[in-house]
């Protein structure tokens, strides 16, 4: 089969390209920067070089994206320019071509402020029922290309998934208080257990979703680790996140202290997968129980993906707060 892979030079690109090419698919990657893995140079908001590099595709991985750390350094019109009018050359062109699976790469910051609630109020039990409300350009251009991709499923009948990821960057997060607070380890072992997931599992998804387009025609996934915690959970876990933490994955404290790793005090969102494990077939094996298994036995709790692709910053040079600009 030929994929054509967007935004092949990042992350999950370069992940996307690395599994496709190791299963001898015919992936074609395009990107606006050079890369092993990058096959054609070009921006995805030029029509003239989405249509050269649709043809033949039989279908398509769309990953290329300004991020929520581009807020900083680009206008809003570049955020439309790739966001949106270059989700829609892509559908434009995958339509016209005879396409027979769109996979769209969102994101659960789509959801934006909606994912925190009032002081007080328990954590969001964040599932694809949640409507998004925008809080920057970044949220609004991923959700309006969502729209499009429902559009022409709808319309022009191609079909179109959309994988709205959590968090799976391998940077440090872009939280200077945080980051004092907290080891880097402990954040991303604590965000497994309600916003994060490792990008082995998130090529999972994509790949899972390529085979179930056609059936399913149009639909909207949270892919995100499993957590281990219940709706009921909710109020606690605003409250006392430690407590439910020991009473959901007992003997966690163990290693935690021996690491000198702590819980988050509280947690304001929990992202439900339900759906995609429930329609895709999906199942996400990089979870807070694995990764702590893997801890345990003294080993790297990434996955060997993405333990290969590493970090690659977003903008290609250090700012004063590291690897992220101040808005």
């Amino acid at each position: 089969m030929r994929i054509l892979v967007t935004g092949s030079s990042g992350h999950l690109g370069e992940a996307l390209m690395r599994t496709l090419r190791a299963a001898a698919h015919d992936a074609v990657g395009i990107d606006i920067a050079p890369s092993p893995y990058t096959d054609a140079v070009g921006s995805v908001a030029d029509r003239d070089f989405v249509a050269r590099c649709m043809r033949g595709a039989q279908a398509v991985l769309h990953a290329a994206t300004l991020h929520k750390p581009h807020v900083a350094t680009h206008t809003r019109q570049d955020f439309v320019d790739t966001n949106i009018t270059g989700t829609l050359n892509l559908l434009e062109e995958a339509a016209a071509n005879g396409v027979g699976a769109f996979v769209y790469t969102s994101t659960t910051s789509a959801f934006g402020d909606a994912l925190v609630p009032p002081a007080g109020e328990p954590a969001a039990w964040i599932t694809e029922d949640v409507a998004p409300v925008a809080k920057n350009i970044y949220g609004a251009t991923k959700t309006a290309a969502e729209d499009l991709c429902r559009i022409f499923q709808r319309k022009q009948k191609l079909p179109c998934l959309v994988l709205r990821t959590s968090r799976f960057f391998p940077e440090p997060d872009d939280d200077p208080a945080l980051r004092g607070a907290y080891a880097d380890g402990n954040i991303k072992a604590n965000e497994l257990l309600y916003r994060r997931v490792d990008v082995q599992d998130i090529v999972d998804a994509h790949l899972l979703a390529v085979a179930r387009a056609p059936e399913i025609g149009f639909g909207r996934y949270i892919v995100s680790a499993t957590t281990p915690f219940e709706h009921e959970d909710r109020a606690e876990l605003r409250r006392d996140a430690p407590a439910v933490l020991a009473r959901r994955v007992p003997g966690y404290e163990a290693e935690y202290a021996h690491r000198g790793w702590r819980m988050f005090p509280s947690l304001d969102r929990v992202y439900v997968n339900a759906l995609a494990r429930k329609e895709l077939g999906w199942r996400p094996r990089y979870d807070f129980g694995h990764i702590l298994e893997r801890l345990r036995a003294g080993e790297d709790p990434r996955s060997p993906l993405a333990q290969a692709i590493g970090i690659k910053g977003y903008h290609g040079q250090a700012y004063e707060d590291g690897l992220y600009p101040v808005e």
